[in-house]
C-alpha cells in the first residue's frame, strides 16, 4: 500500500479507481500524499496527511493544533510536467517554477495581485503550526517577521524543542514549530523563500513574492510592512528525538550492512547511483520479490535494487554532491551524520524519513524490521525523473510467506493486467 508506480505497484489505469487500505500503526505527525507516477505530482496531484496524537507528548507546549495552522509550502509552473521534463532532458535545464505558494496562494511578476493566505493567530496563544514542503524542486527558508519559533517535530517524529528565527525545509520534508503569539497586535510576512535555482532563469519568479499574512485578532486587514530580519538557522544536528521515541535506540555498534551510494553525472542531465542510472522496472519490485525472487541476480533490472536482509542494522552513506533530499520509503531512519560535518552522533541522533544532502557525506541508519520493496530517491522530483533513486528490497522471503507476509488484494493484483492494456500513449 506504499505506491511508487512500479516499485510496489503498477500505475492506476485512468477512469479506475484503487482503494488504499492500512493502519497508521501508532504512527502520529505530519505526512502527505501524492503521485508517485513520474513528475505527476508537480501538476498538482498532492496534499497533506496529518495524523493527530490525542496524547500527544509535548500537547502541553502548544494551545492551538487544527486545520487553521496547517501550512504548505509548493511550487507552480506555467508548463504542464511532461513538458517541463522533456525540455530538461533536452537542454538540462531544471524547471524554473514560475511561482511559490503558501497555502496555494501566490504572486509572480506580472500576474494579478491575487490576495495572500492569511494564518489567524490570537494575541497571548501557542500555536503548533504544521508545515509540509509539497515542492518539486525548490527548498524553501521558512520564518515568520519578528517572531521566534520552536521546532517540536521532523516528518512525524517529535523532538526535544529547539529555538530559532529561521529553518531551511526540502522537498518533501514537513516540520512542527511552535509559534507563541506575544508580538504587538498586527500583520507580520510569512516568508517562504526558495532556493534550489536561479530565479534569473525565469524572469517572472520573484522570491519576495513568496508570501503569506500571519495576522493578530484585532489587525486591520491590510498587507504587512515588516521586514526580514536574519537570525538563528536551524542546525539539524541539533535537534534530538524526545525520550519517548527512545532517542539513539539502535546504538552505536557496527552495522550489519553498510552501503555507499556514490552520486554522478557523466552523461547530464541523467544522475547514476554507483554508476546506474535508475529505471523503472517493466514489473514492480514488490510483484517479483511475491514471484520469489530472493538475489539481485534474480531481479530485473538486477542493478538497480539492493537485497537487504530481515532484523539487520542498515547504514547508508551518501557522499555530498548538490543539494538532495533523500526519501526513504517505509522507516525513519537516523541520521548519525548529517551533511556539512564530521560529527557522529549514535546517542541521540535526529530520526525523520526525509534527508538533505547539501555538499558533504552524509550517514544514516535505520533497523531493516520491515519487510517490503522501499524506494530511495531524491524528492527533487526532475532528479528522480533523471535516475537518481534505488530500491531496498527487504527481507524477500518475509515478504512471501511467515507473520509479515504481504497482504495482496485483488484490485493490487489486477493493476498490472489493467495497466498493460492501456494504448502507449495513455502509459
Amino acid at each position: 500500500m506504499d505506491g511508487p508506480s512500479f516499485v510496489n505497484q503498477c500505475p492506476i489505469p485512468p477512469n479506475t479507481t484503487f482503494l488504499y487500505d492500512f493502519d497508521t500503526a501508532n504512527q502520529t505527525g505530519n505526512f502527505w500524499y501524492h503521485s508517485h507516477l513520474s513528475t505527476q505530482y508537480c501538476d498538482g496531484l498532492r496534499g497533506v496527511f496529518p495524523v493527530y496524537d490525542p496524547q500527544d507528548p509535548l500537547g502541553h507546549l502548544y494551545d492551538i493544533d487544527d486545520g487553521t495552522t496547517i501550512i504548505t509550502l509548493s511550487d507552480w509552473y506555467h508548463v504542464l510536467a511532461p513538458e517541463g521534463q522533456n525540455s530538461f532532458f533536452k537542454t538540462g535545464i531544471v524547471p524554473i517554477p514560475d511561482s511559490n505558494l503558501i497555502n496555494g496562494r501566490g504572486r509572480y511578476k506580472g500576474g494579478p495581485l491575487v490576495p495572500y493566505a492569511v494564518v489567524n493567530v490570537i494575541k497571548g496563544k501557542r500555536y503548533r503550526l504544521r508545515i509540509f514542503s509539497l515542492a518539486c524542486r525548490p527548498f524553501y527558508t521558512f520564518s515568520i517577521d519578528n517572531h521566534n519559533f520552536d521546532i517540536m517535530e521532523l516528518d512525524g517524529i517529535e523532538h526535544d524543542p529547539v529555538p530559532v528565527q529561521n529553518v531551511d525545509i526540502f522537498a518533501a520534508q514537513r516540520i512542527s514549530i511552535i509559534l507563541n503569539a506575544n508580538q504587538t497586535v498586527g500583520n507580520y510576512w510569512i516568508r517562504a523563500f526558495p532556493t534550489g535555482g536561479n530565479p534569473a532563469a525565469n524572469p517572472n519568479l520573484d522570491p519576495n513574492l513568496s508570501l503569506a499574512i500571519l495576522r493578530y485578532k484585532g489587525a486591520p486587514i491590510v498587507e504587512p510592512t515588516t521586514v526580514n530580519v536574519p537570525g538563528v538557522k536551524l542546525f539539524e544536528g541539533d535537534m534530538h528525538p524526545i525520550k519517548e521515541e527512545h532517542p539513539g535506540k539502535l546504538g552505536s555498534g557496527p552495522a550489519d550492512v553498510s552501503i555507499v551510494l556514490s552520486i554522478s553525472q557523466p552523461n547530464p542531465p541523467f544522475f547514476d547511483i554507483n554508476g546506474i542510472s535508475y529505471l523503472s522496472p517493466t514489473l514492480p519490485v514488490l510483484l517479483q520479490l511475491l514471484s520469489g525472487a530472493k538475489a539481485p541476480a534474480d531481479l530485473i533490472p538486477s542493478e538497480q535494487a539492493f537485497i537487504i536482509p530481515a532484523n539487520k542494522l542498515i547504514e547508508i552513506s551518501i557522499p555530498g554532491t548538490g543539494n538532495h533530499p533523500f526519501h526513504l520509503h517505509g522507516h525513519a531512519f537516523d541520521i548519525v551524520r548529517t551533511s556539512n560535518t564530521d560529527v557522529v552522533n549514535y546517542a541521540n541522533p535526529p530520526r525523520r524519513d526525509v534527508v538533505a544532502v547539501a555538499g558533504g557525506n552524509m550517514t544514516f541508519r535505520f533497523l531493516s524490521d520491515n519487510a517490503g520493496a522501499w524506494f530511495l530517491h531524491c524528492h527533487i522530483d526532475w532528479h528522480l525523473e533523471a535516475g537518481l533513486a534505488v530500491v531496498f528490497a527487504e527481507a524477500p522471503t518475509d515478504n512471501v510467506s511467515g507473520p509479515n507476509s504481504q497482504i495482496t488484494p485483488a484490485d493490487w493484483k489486477n493493476l498490472c493486467p489493467l495497466y498493460n492494456e492501456l494504448k502507449p500513449e495513455f502509459q
